[in-house]
């Protein structure tokens, strides 16, 4: 269960994950706060992305995932764009390797078939691609530069 504390959004919750992991699902408004701390961490803090590519016109569109371990802060974010496409997918240093990415990622997933969408797609960062494969992405084109990091796009059928 995610804290009750201040910054726990008053979204539906999605079943606890490996490790305990819970993943909320909710708006930009819900979700931003906490969504743009982990995004900060880790796209521009640890990767170097500018601070002006990172947020954008696009996140108040979206379905927002948060995901907790059962206490603390939240540890891992991502987007579903009304398109089906997944996005913004970040997990806190700290909690790397205890399935965060793996919640977050399957609740996104099933956001998108709920909504009558057949496939998902997202921009993985190449070093990323096998942990997307683990999910039934495959590849969908050549690698690309995106904010100085190698991306390469991929798809899944849900």
């Amino acid at each position: 269960m995610a804290p009750a504390d201040a910054d726990a959004p008053g979204a539906a919750a999605e079943p606890a994950g490996k490790g305990g992991v819970e993943v909320r699902l909710g708006s930009w408004d819900e979700m931003g706060a906490q969504a743009r701390r982990i995004r900060f961490e880790v796209f521009v803090v640890e990767q170097g992305v500018p601070v002006e590519m990172e947020i954008d016109s696009t996140d108040p569109l979206c379905i927002h995932a948060l995901a907790w371990l059962p206490t603390g802060p939240a540890l891992g974010t991502g987007r579903l764009l009304p398109d089906g496409h997944i996005g913004r997918m970040a997990v806190a240093r700290e909690a790397r390797g205890l399935g965060v990415g793996s919640a977050l990622l399957l609740s996104l997933m099933d956001a998108a078939r709920r909504r009558g969408q057949r496939e998902v797609e997202l921009f993985s960062q190449v070093h990323a691609q096998p942990f997307y494969q683990r999910y039934g992405f495959v590849v969908a084109g050549a690698p690309f530069d995106d904010a100085g990091i190698d991306h390469i796009a991929m798809r899944a059928p849900l």
